[in-house]
């Protein structure tokens, strides 16, 4: 690792106590898309609810997350950062509990989408306050943002599987806690901002969808995130596992996932660019799901399937999260909402379809429909190559930079 890449991991990790209290609400909300993957099985037997219904767990969540983070940026900046990312953790902490206290399928999923709108509020909104706060640039920040991404991801199944395994309204439970403490920690260190934000018109986000680069990257990354959310939320059915040892390999996803996001993607970028790192990524990817299509009745090759494919997802989520933030001259707050809202509906589109293709087509029709999604995404990058050509301007003036002082330590 070169001594700037070294420099960088070190400055991502100095910094203030707002925002590792912001940092670690984030990991508490990442835990959230996880956190239900161990218990669908239970939840679906011990509510006699159909596999296609436990999956609208996830779609009710992902897809009012989505439609909501259209308007988190015109939230924000009338009523705050600080009051935004509050009363996103609140409402997580009411519906959390809501759903752990339920009696049917259909209560869940109506509370999972106001767990939802809480995680629209706030994902969008610390995105955004991480990186303006954090020391060490732009792309340090979103670093430390998808280190709590990947961290909570991991940690969710883990603690679903564990608390899971006592009774399925363990993991909702547990959620609204350990929120309670999230927001505890904001009040208490989240100071209010220097300066009163600038307003954002209601419709500046959709506006914002109309920049060529940042369109390019959010078809994309919708397309993507249906493969993504296709081994996420559909895997635990044809894997059969209980609810702890679907935690356990959830959990190696996850670690695969962080790992690779916080230190494997900026290597590959700064080697490599940003474009070529995603069509290699991606492309591995899909090559993942199609095995695991190929291969569904073997548990032993999905369970490592799934945890190598965590490896991908973790260089793609960081690649996409910077190219997104250094795509445009778009406030920040506007593209975080603009970009997460197109992904985050994909995500939702991918668990809805999923219990049906496997109903009508057999348990490996969603991993090759997961693998076509990702191609896809390959596709429109590869279709609007002009437009995010300048993804990768920063990384060729790093490298002319280093080129210049290795000239000047060769001539002296």
């Amino acid at each position: 690792m070169s001594g700037s890449s070294t420099h960088s991991f070190r400055q991502m990790f100095k910094q203030s106590r707002a925002v590792w209290a912001v940092a670690f609400a984030s990991v508490i909300a990442f835990m959230g898309i996880g956190l239900v993957d161990p218990i669908l099985p239970a939840i679906s037997a011990d509510l006699g609810a159909t596999q296609t219904q436990a999956l609208l767990l996830f779609t009710s969540y992902l897809f009012i997350t989505g439609i909501a983070m259209l308007f988190t940026s015109w939230v924000s900046s009338r009523i705050g950062a600080k009051k935004t990312l509050l009363i996103g953790l609140a409402l997580i902490i009411v519906f959390a509990a809501l759903a752990g206290a339920s009696n049917s399928v259909e209560a869940i999923i109506g509370f999972r989408a106001g767990w939802g709108l809480g995680n629209a509020l706030f994902i969008s909104t610390a995105l955004a306050t991480i990186v303006g706060a954090a020391s060490g640039g732009v792309d340090s920040a979103i670093i430390l943002y998808e280190a709590a991404l990947g961290l909570g991801i991991a940690v969710g199944p883990l603690l679903g599987g564990l608390l899971g395994g006592i009774s399925w309204r363990g993991p909702f439970i547990g959620t609204a806690v350990l929120m309670a403490i999230g927001f505890i920690g904001i009040v208490a260190l989240l100071g209010k901002p220097a300066a009163k934000p600038e307003p954002v018109g209601i419709t500046s986000t959709f506006r914002a969808l109309r920049n060529p680069a940042l369109l390019t990257l959010g078809i994309a990354a919708l397309f993507y995130n249906f493969g993504f959310f296709i081994l996420l939320a559909y895997s635990p059915f044809p894997l059969e596992l209980g609810a702890q040892q679907l935690g356990l390999v959830f959990f190696g996803w996850g670690i695969g996932l962080a790992i690779t996001s916080v230190f494997v993607a900026p290597i590959l970028t700064r080697r490599f660019g940003r474009q070529k790192v995603l069509y290699a990524m991606m492309l591995l990817l899909s090559v993942d799901l199609a095995v695991m299509a190929l291969d569904v009745a073997a548990r032993p090759v999905l369970i490592v399937c799934i945890v190598v494919g965590g490896l991908f997802l973790g260089v793609v989520n960081t690649v996409l999260t910077e190219s997104v933030m250094n795509a445009t001259d778009l406030p920040r707050p506007v593209a975080s909402s603009a970009y997460s809202a197109v992904r985050f509906v994909g995500g939702a589109l991918a668990p809805a379809f999923a219990g049906v293709i496997a109903a009508a087509a057999g348990a490996g029709a969603p991993y090759w429909l997961g693998a076509a999604a990702v191609l896809v995404s390959i596709v429109v990058l590869l279709i609007g190559r002009r437009a995010i050509a300048h993804i990768d301007a920063d990384h060729e003036l790093v490298s002319a930079e280093e080129a210049t002082v290795l000239t000047a330590a060769d001539a002296s």
